[in-house]
């Protein structure tokens, strides 16, 4: 009666039963095993443990108790004792595939995963149909960077159990990050057939239509997940995001104060990037890139420690990155890679994003000594090539942005490891040694913001000293801008216009008779937005002039054809900045605190124009309404940015990479001699 009222789920019927039964005979071992069943399914899993507990003492040689009490433990996040249980479990019936299975879950979160991989084979061979044994090997072997072997693990599971919601979704975001987005989308939408209150599927969904710019779809994926589960992971970030790249403010202060307090609270409430857009306060963002790190990108044990190799002819560098293609950092780092000095050092470029063979894909590869494809290498075996080669110094070009791979760092590829171009800010794990920046972007009083030692150099950011671009001239109407107009613009993306920075603008519009802002803008919805924004404000929407992506001449021309650049904060543009500065385009900013609020007030600094930062939304307001009135002084100001272009340290790439290379040879001295890490000052 007892066990028929628990499997039928009449659990107070259940629980009154087994407590009469076990205060009536204290030795009832089977009364108390099924009481401690019943409290763990109904939550109580501390007392559930006492009952279990007691089981075990009066039936040792009872397997099934032990891997009952491993999963208490588990509950209560006390995994060895937990793994403790499991195995003596195992001892008692090793034949056992329940508990082959929860001890690799247990080791799983351990991090130990290599044993939790041989626990989920050996409940598998044991019970070849074991559909979450086979779900849960594909999360280890995706865990491990063996994706092709995690895909093929998550299929066995559809296979074997087709109505496995949670497998269907790991399969669909192993397919995300394979960028099969088709497959990977129908994978989302068979969870949630399966699955119809399955969160975090429609969070992932959201998270795939994102990546589309189908962003009517992903907030409205990233709205059901909220309805469901407010509290998931990371979903009060991405949802704000999305808004933001829609240009939709609604309650955008309370949302941020809501986001604000859960990453005080230690919440994993943003993915660090989504939030760099969003706050301008350095002390949060080290706060959200920790807890991010810590939880996607934990250090791993799984490879020795690694120490400093004997010192080579010369030194070994490697690039980490996804995007050595057409893409804003191969932009940036291409004539880096092309200067540094082949008599002290030896240049490994490692590529884990597609191979394009793309104009700068090809230069690239021939701009380094050795270029390695490890697209389909795990993290372990990028980490372990990278050993093999006795790299020196690891350079992770990518950070916390869109196909990152820490884990790579996490298992320390090289004994001196830095991050550098890809991501404003801190990587909040103590695997990165160092972080490149300037006085401007870290002051000395924000170093507590970093978890890095920082490198300043003269200048942070790498330029092409090439010009690979024709200068051709494009008139105003060429853009559809009206050619007696002062054309403020903007072509910073959409997610950094904040509705402050848009209350600056339309005060500077109203005061700049006939003058026009030219935004970029790559939807119609943040279009309709912003044009309603404006009229709120007060201003005549036909005083927006919206652009598109351009590319080649065009893209260059456009810079030419507007009269200033009114840069966005609290998070300012970075490439889209340099590329207007070389054009002669003067650019205003307004600095903040944060790496990413600081960024453009470090290219004027590098360029020799104070005179363009300002430290105050009504200095700026005043500056920008003073250049419309004054086109004198503008012109003046645009003659000295043109020749500063040629005489100053941001597009000099030879000087930049010597200033870079006297920072790595500090690096690598200090490493050599096992000295402590320090700030490095150049």
């Amino acid at each position: 009666m007892l066990l028929e009222h628990y499997q039928k789920g009449r659990y107070s019927h259940a629980e009154k039963l087994a407590v009469e039964i076990t205060q009536q005979y204290p030795h009832h071992q089977f009364g108390w095993k099924v009481l401690g069943a019943i409290l763990k399914t109904t939550g109580r899993v501390s007392e559930a443990l006492t009952a279990t507990q007691e089981s075990v003492n009066l039936a040792p040689q009872d397997a099934e108790a032990h891997n009952n009490l491993g999963s208490m433990l588990k509950e209560l996040g006390r995994l060895d004792e937990a793994v403790a249980s499991y195995r003596q479990a195992l001892t008692l019936r090793p034949s056992y595939e329940q508990a082959h299975y929860q001890l690799g879950y247990a080791l799983n979160d351990l991090g130990r995963l290599e044993e939790a991989e041989a626990s989920y084979r050996q409940a598998i061979t044991l019970r070849a149909d074991y559909g979450e044994a086979h779900n849960n090997l594909g999360i280890t072997l995706q865990a491990q960077g063996r994706l092709a072997e995690a895909e093929a693990s998550y299929r066995k599971a559809i296979i074997v159990k087709p109505d496995h919601a949670k497998a269907h979704f790991n399969l669909g975001h192993l397919l995300g990050d394979f960028n099969r987005l088709e497959e990977a989308e129908l994978k989302y939408r068979e969870a949630i057939v399966l699955k119809p209150d399955y969160a975090k599927a429609y969070r992932h969904l959201g998270g795939l239509m994102r990546a589309q710019n189908k962003l009517d779809d992903a907030l409205t994926n990233y709205d059901r997940a909220a309805a469901l589960d407010p509290d998931i992971d990371y979903l009060l970030g991405d949802t704000l995001f999305a808004r933001q790249q829609l240009c939709e403010w609604d309650e955008f202060p309370q949302k941020i104060k809501a986001l604000t307090q859960r990453i005080n609270n230690g919440e994993r409430a943003s993915a660090p990037f989504s939030l760099h857009a969003l706050i301008d306060n350095p002390g949060i963002h080290k706060k959200c890139s920790a807890l991010f790190s810590s939880h996607k990108f934990p250090r791993s044990t799984i490879l020795p420690s690694i120490n400093p190799y004997p010192r080579h002819k010369t030194i070994r560098i490697g690039y980490f990155s996804p995007d050595f293609k057409n893409h804003p950092v191969a932009s940036l780092t291409a004539g880096l890679f092309e200067n540094h000095d082949r008599a002290t050092f030896e240049i490994h470029a490692f590529s884990f994003g597609p191979d394009t063979n793309d104009k700068l894909n090809l230069r690239i590869k021939a701009g380094v000594d050795h270029f390695h494809d490890v697209r389909t290498l795990s993290d372990k075996e990028v980490a372990l090539l990278a050993r093999s080669l006795e790299l020196d110094i690891a350079v992770d070009l990518t950070g916390l942005t869109n196909g990152c791979r820490p884990g790579i760092f996490a298992m320390s590829a090289a004994p001196v490891q830095l991050s550098y171009v890809g991501f404003a800010g801190t990587m909040g794990a103590d695997y990165y040694d160092y972080l490149i920046a300037d006085s401007t972007l870290i002051p000395e009083e924000h170093k507590d913001y970093y978890t890095e030692n920082i490198v300043y150099l003269p200048s942070y950011q790498v330029n092409s000293s090439q010009n690979d671009f024709q200068e051709i001239l494009r008139d105003k109407e060429y853009f559809g801008i009206p050619e007696e107009a002062f054309v403020f613009c903007c072509f910073n993306n959409n997610y950094k216009i904040t509705p402050d920075a848009f209350d600056v603008w339309a005060r500077i519009l109203k005061q700049a008779e006939g003058s026009v802002l030219m935004l970029f803008a790559d939807n119609e919805r943040a279009i309709k937005n912003l044009q309603h924004q404006i009229e709120v404000r007060g201003i005549d929407s036909s005083r927006l002039i919206f652009g598109g992506r351009l590319t080649g001449s065009d893209y260059w021309a456009r810079y030419q054809a507007v009269d200033l650049f009114l840069d966005t904060f609290p998070c300012n543009g970075g490439a889209t900045l340099s590329d207007a500065l070389r054009m002669g385009c003067p650019m205003l900013t307004c600095m903040g605190d944060s790496f990413g609020g600081r960024m453009g007030a470090s290219l004027l600094t590098a360029l020799d124009m104070p005179e363009l930062i300002t430290t105050t939304q009504a200095q700026y307001e005043e500056m920008a309404v003073d250049f419309a009135a004054n086109p004198k002084r503008l012109k003046a100001l645009r003659e000295k940015l043109k020749s500063n272009v040629h005489t100053t340290p941001l597009y000099d790439t030879e000087q930049f990479t010597h200033s870079l290379e006297a920072a790595y040879l500090v690096m690598y001295d200090r490493c050599q001699s096992k000295e402590d890490l320090d700030d490095i000052y150049v």
